[in-house]
């Protein structure tokens, strides 16, 4: 490995570069697909199928492993990332539907970039622990988040809302969110340039030699097979996997569908914004409430530990969601009643998402303590995508208040897992 490369160079553009195709796949193509014209129920269903990828990398991370380098896996799906962002800006449907033809291909490009920005996940990650020393790791651990934050706030907040202006200065949403893509695809082809050079070399000693890299396949598609086993042999599994999908269930109804509550028109049930100011409020304002929320939560956490904080956690991510059921009520034309609205429920499921991944932490501890957290980061994706199938559908057959009256009963379910869900007292703790 090439020691004199800073990780400056490199590990702030390569966690912005792995958050960016994430959120225009899973979040600013629901906010496109309204726009141009589609259903709630066949958006929320056709962009929750998007989150497949996340469910399964675990089946194909082993062979990042084993085939090439994972700098060689991080610039050729970034290169493919590029490539799909423009393709998507010269395909793009002028109305959903019509064509046919159209439509299917922009599907099929968003689910190449979803795949590759899967496997460039597992690259990424697994880079920079090969990279940096156990300190280096440390020292930037919160440089990668804060800079994965950042790709959030653009990706949800300052692409949607340059799409809003576009779209209101040329009277042409197509174009307008086309013209959107092209810039897109023109900054992550800088990035992944920048890449080329910043990105410190990987000796190839591991794998050299078919003997070398026949054994390297089987010790880890051995270790892969064993990870599955014992992760299902582990006490009080059945009741984890169950909180890993049910805790969130409240969020998972509704998250498909805040969008399209923002920008359907009041007579409709929605709030009536436009494009951009959606951008502003869920995309800025709520992803800064959501990470002031979750650094709270960090430190609340390492002060008392994930089980006192389990409950005050739970009841902040599902309680909040009561915000939409109000809105959908009242239909609030202020700005700063829906921006307050957003933020309060942002910070609570910020706050209340801490003890979720600090329990997949806790989970897979343990022999195969990375490919058991791998694991459950497909449960959690998992947890996102079959609720999303079914919102747009249920939203649809009852309205907006309905449909946020049923999210506050989820709620239950948050409240049943978080009540069998057992945690040692000193975990999480300083």
């Amino acid at each position: 490995m090439e020691k004199t490369r800073n990780p400056w160079a490199w590990v702030p553009t390569l966690y912005f570069a792995e958050g960016i195709p994430y959120f225009i796949v899973n979040v600013i193509s629901v906010t496109m697909f309204k726009r141009l014209g589609m259903s709630n129920a066949d958006l929320a269903m056709l962009t929750s199928m998007l989150y497949l990828p996340w469910v399964i990398k675990p089946l194909w991370s082993p062979f990042v492993d084993i085939i090439r380098t994972k700098r060689w896996w991080i610039l050729a799906m970034q290169i493919i990332m590029s490539v799909s962002f423009a393709v998507l800006a010269v395909c793009l449907p002028g109305k959903v539907g019509a064509p046919v033809s159209a439509f299917t291909l922009t599907l099929i490009i968003f689910y190449v970039a979803a795949f590759a920005s899967a496997t460039h996940d597992i690259a990424a990650d697994g880079f920079y622990m090969i990279s940096l020393d156990s300190h280096r790791q440390s020292v930037f651990v919160g440089i990668r988040s804060t800079f994965y934050r950042i790709a959030s706030v653009f990706g949800q907040g300052v692409i949607v809302v340059l799409a809003g202006v576009l779209e209101t200065r040329l009277g042409n949403i197509p174009r307008a969110w086309s013209l959107t893509l092209v810039g897109v695809a023109l900054l992550y082809a800088l990035i992944t340039l920048w890449h080329f050079w910043a990105l410190p070399a990987e000796s190839q000693a591991r794998t050299s030699g078919p003997e070398a890299g026949t054994s390297e396949a089987g010790r880890i598609l051995k270790g892969f097979a064993g990870s599955f086993v014992t992760f299902f042999r582990k006490p009080q599994v059945w009741v984890a996997i169950l909180f890993m999908l049910m805790y969130r269930l409240p969020e998972a109804f509704s998250v498909k569908m805040l969008t399209p509550f923002l920008l359907d028109p009041v007579q409709d049930g929605g709030l009536g914004l436009t494009t951009a100011q959606s951008g502003l409020v869920y995309g800025t304002v709520g992803v800064i409430a959501l990470t002031i929320g979750g650094i709270l939560g960090g430190l609340a956490s390492a002060r008392w530990g994930l089980k006192k904080m389990l409950w005050p956690m739970a009841l902040s991510l599902a309680l909040p969601c009561s915000v939409y059921l109000y809105m959908a009520v009242a239909q609030p034309a202020s700005l700063a009643t829906i921006y307050a609205c957003v933020a309060l429920d942002q910070f609570g499921y910020g706050f209340g998402f801490t003890a979720y991944m600090l329990y997949m932490m806790y989970f897979s501890e343990g022999e195969y303590k990375t490919s058991h957290y791998a694991i459950c980061t497909a449960f959690m994706a998992l947890s996102m995508m079959i609720p999303g199938l079914f919102a747009g559908y249920l939203q649809e057959a009852l309205g907006y208040t309905g449909f946020f009256i049923m999210v506050m009963v989820c709620c239950l379910a948050t409240v049943a897992v978080t009540f069998i869900v057992k945690v040692d007292p000193e975990y999480g703790k300083k």
